[in-house]
């Protein structure tokens, strides 16, 4: 494993399987701690984003139908265009950060499977290009077709998929700690022996902005929302889904992440299921790596959707007359619904997903720019603005208890958010001094 993914992890940060890196750096004491804390104020501040879904009253106030639309009913201004650039930006960087990903499992089934036939004579060093190329053309045919709620399979699908695939990391970190009857780690973390000083609190700042990036889901809260069917109210509704969800992933989280730790101490990789190299049993690694890319292709249309149904909306506002922009043409499907064909949306989104997957091929270490992508979405979206419309919502007085401790809050997820962001950024200029554009392998 040479190139970039040496001195940090090659991993694909989504999400659950990085969190073993992450504890890694923070040590028995802060990792689990942190990840408490992330998942309590997630909660916290998407119970207040559910209270914003209805403007005045939770029953029978006017909707907000996405994210940007509340934050333009309850606080409008500049903020609203703040918030619609830095979504977009995050859900835009996502899609990177699940082409890579994707990638990297495809390579592993396939790195797998060659290893082990030469019978681990060849190291089988391969580009990611073509995974990349792979992975870009299936989401040009999925992001035609419109529309969330048309797929509603999806999410279950998903679901299953990362359930596999973390179960499968857990198992084999449980086994491993079995095997070897230590459990690894420290009370600190990785230790000074390993990295320098500076890296150290890099690599820790880096590893907030990791965690923060596993939770960032509160930026579809609002679009889910939307799909939920009210009475009760959509905001009790999902203030027992995030509760629920909530839990649940946070167990789940802490779990791999912390099993993931004790079985490889200071060496945690970025990517859980590449640190248990390619031995056996390796159609168990398979079977995990096929569940992360099956579960990428469907996660990749839901973070996609909002950008392409965005920009669709403004063009259609913008040119209301253009044949291009508003023609639908229907095409007969034998046995199904005639499928609506319209020019300017088949060329805008396969623009946009070959866009990111050029961008995936010329940076492939996202793996920093995610943890950037965590810590600059981490506070105004999960915090900042839900904390904002809260009060402006709820009218809750200047200086009153409530609002002293919304705003310390508030500013202290501001500072999480900045040292993880530097901590990324840091990385990022260290990895630009070894790398080649379009030339990476594994």
């Amino acid at each position: 494993m040479h190139s970039h993914s040496t001195h940090n992890n090659g991993g694909d940060r989504s999400g659950v399987l990085s969190l073993a890196w992450a504890i890694a750096q923070l040590g028995w004491i802060a990792g689990p701690a942190v990840m408490l804390l992330f998942s309590f104020v997630t909660y916290y501040t998407s119970s207040l984003l559910t209270d914003c879904y209805r403007l005045g009253d939770p029953v029978s106030g006017k909707r907000n139908y996405t994210y940007t639309d509340a934050v333009r009913s309850i606080l409008g201004g500049y903020k609203v265009k703040a918030c619609g650039l830095i979504q977009y930006l995050n859900l835009f960087g996502i899609a990177f950060g699940y082409t890579i990903a994707a990638s990297i499992s495809m390579m592993a089934i396939k790195r797998s499977n060659c290893f082990h036939e030469s019978g681990g004579k060849n190291p089988c060093h391969m580009s990611s290009n073509p995974y990349m190329i792979i992975f870009g053309v299936t989401e040009i045919f999925l992001s035609q077709i419109p529309g969330f709620d048309q797929i509603w399979w999806l999410s279950i699908v998903a679901a299953v998929m990362s359930f596999t695939y973390s179960g499968i990391g857990l198992a084999l970190g449980i086994a491993k700690v079995a095997a070897t009857g230590t459990i690894r780690g420290s009370l600190t973390g990785i230790s000074m022996g390993n990295v320098t000083q500076a890296q150290k609190m890099w690599r820790s700042f880096q590893a907030l902005g990791d965690i923060a990036f596993a939770y960032s889901f509160s930026l579809i809260l609002i679009e889910i929302q939307d799909t939920v069917k009210s009475p009760p109210s959509e905001a009790q509704t999902m203030k027992k889904a995030s509760k629920i969800s909530l839990a649940v992933t946070t167990a789940f989280y802490l779990l791999c992440g912390c099993m993931g730790y004790a079985s490889f101490g200071d060496f945690a990789p970025g990517n859980l299921l590449t640190g248990f190299g390619f031995y056996n049993p390796f159609w168990l690694l398979d079977i995990a790596n096929a569940a992360i890319v099956i579960h990428l292709v469907g996660a990749y249309q839901v973070f996609c959707q909002p950008i392409f149904a965005f920009i669709e909306k403004l063009a259609k506002q913008r040119c209301p007359e253009s044949y291009f922009v508003i023609k639908e043409f229907k095409i007969p499907i034998p046995g199904y619904h005639p499928y609506k064909l319209n020019l300017f949306r088949l060329v805008w989104r396969t623009v946009l997903v070959m866009l990111t997957t050029v961008i995936s091929m010329l940076l492939p270490f996202f793996n920093d720019v995610v943890g950037i992508l965590g810590a600059l979405g981490f506070w105004p979206l999960t915090v900042y603005f839900p904390v904002e419309m809260y009060i402006q919502q709820k009218k809750t007085s200047k200086w009153s208890s409530r609002w002293i401790c919304l705003k310390m809050l508030s500013m202290a997820c501001l500072m999480v958010s900045i040292v993880a962001g530097a901590g990324s950024i840091v990385c990022v200029i260290l990895d630009l001094k070894v790398y080649k554009p379009f030339k990476t392998t594994y």
